[in-house]
């Protein structure tokens, strides 16, 4: 079913203020729909949307509600094994972040570590979509999209012990998760510097279609970014530039509501952030970024418009951080009724819920699944635990000026390995 199928257009009413919106869109139900409600100005047909051609184009706030009657039966929504392959990929999110915690505050990992829990409804529903040539560009808090993305369990986990086993041999660390190998164009520390690398990801595949004519590439670059992202220059940039060629991307804002300690509301003029697309000829989508069927239905559609060459599309997932800002933030800032409020809506409880009512899965089915990544993220961790750290000569291997020569010595070998170097008494 498309997630753009079944937009109700709403009587014409002043739209809410942001505040009002959240406190509408938190008291829905947490079980899935695909039933999508449109702002005051939407157009019922989400690819009536054309950024190039002069045409007026405008939003939609996809706040989904729970509507059996439009659903029909479950299997129209989706399968069994989608939605076992989305069960599966959020546990192992939420289990291997919960082992991070434990191996941090073991003195395993060292510098910032920042956690995803709350927030893998996002990750998995988009990414879970995606094809093993498209692209995925993430933020510092990056260990569960490379999961999504097929980086194996163990690689992530090497590379956060700062292992030579890791996906960047150890030298990337938590924030700067890569693997060239499954297209994970890798986390970025700085806000918004990931934005324009992918927007370069997205026309490189342009440019590989229609200008060296390679028929068969039609690959889609997803971007994630969280709220407080929005207000840097990159993402206005990349907005227009997107727009103005059609490149295939998704632009998704990942607003868990808090940007370290400042709340999203007081950090920007304008905070439905969706809303920021229609000025550059981009859809604006808003979904409930706790409920795993919502965003994988708007990821469905976002995903084949890219592909079919139709131009970029900004969604904003409105979801929360269960941690944190990083494991070393005590989290005083945040009320507690308001992370209660969250906690009560947890995603992968509401997916596994909604699997066993509508006999997609039995309990025992889905035991058996959170037995299994429980065995890969424990393997995953003495893997980590056993593997060799870095040689010290691989910490200058991509160091490409080396004007006072502290590279390679005279003896064709890395002057790192002389003791005196080391020291602070080599000649150089």
């Amino acid at each position: 079913m498309s997630a753009f199928s079944a937009i109700k257009i709403l009587p014409t009413h002043s739209v809410a203020s942001h505040h009002h919106r959240r406190r509408r869109l938190s008291s829905f139900p947490s079980t899935c729909a695909a039933d999508l409600f449109c702002s005051p100005l939407a157009k019922p047909i989400f690819s009536s949307f054309a950024s190039a051609s002069g045409r007026s184009v405008r939003g939609i706030s996809a706040n989904v509600v729970s509507d059996e009657k439009q659903l029909g039966s479950a299997s129209s929504v989706i399968t069994r094994e989608e939605a076992l392959d989305l069960y599966e990929d959020m546990f192992l999110g939420r289990s291997f972040e919960d082992m991070c915690a434990q191996m941090y505050y073991r003195g395993k990992m060292f510098g910032f570590v920042h956690l995803y829990n709350g927030q893998e409804a996002v990750s998995t529903g988009f990414i879970r979509l995606l094809t093993a040539r498209d692209s995925v560009v993430s933020t510092y808090r990056d260990h569960v999209h490379a999961l999504s993305k097929g980086v194996p369990a163990r690689a992530v986990m090497a590379e956060l012990f700062g292992k030579a086993t890791g996906c960047c041999r150890g030298q990337g660390g938590s924030m700067h998760m890569f693997s060239r190998e499954h297209n994970l164009i890798g986390g970025f520390a700085f806000i918004g510097e990931g934005i324009p690398v992918a927007t370069g990801a997205a026309f490189s595949s342009k440019y590989r279609r229609e200008v060296l004519k390679e028929e068969t590439c039609n690959d889609v670059t997803v971007a994630f970014f969280g709220d407080g992202t929005c207000n840097n220059g990159q993402f206005f940039e990349c907005l227009n530039m997107a727009a103005l060629w059609k490149l295939p991307i998704v632009f998704v804002v990942e607003n868990n509501l808090w940007a370290i300690g400042m709340s999203h509301l007081r950090a920007t003029s304008e905070p439905e952030i969706w809303k920021k697309g229609p000025p550059f000829g981009i859809p604006g989508v808003h979904v409930d970024g706790m409920d795993v069927l919502k965003v994988w239905g708007v990821a469905k559609e976002a995903i084949a418009r890219a592909r079919r060459g139709e131009g970029p599309t900004l969604v904003e997932c409105e979801t929360y951080r269960f941690r944190g800002h990083s494991l070393a933030d005590p989290d005083e800032l945040r009320k507690p009724d308001e992370k209660a409020h969250y906690s009560s809506r947890d995603p992968i409880s509401a997916l596994k819920k909604y699997v066993i009512t509508h006999n997609l899965a039995t309990k025992s089915e889905l035991q058996t699944i959170e037995k299994k990544i429980n065995e890969v993220v424990e393997d995953a961790v003495e893997f980590a635990d056993s593997s060799p750290p870095p040689p010290r000569s691989q910490l200058l291997e991509n160091v490409f000026a080396d004007p006072k020569g502290f590279g390679i010595g005279p003896d064709g070998k890395y002057r790192c390995e002389d003791p005196g170097f080391t020291q602070g008494t080599a000649q150089v």
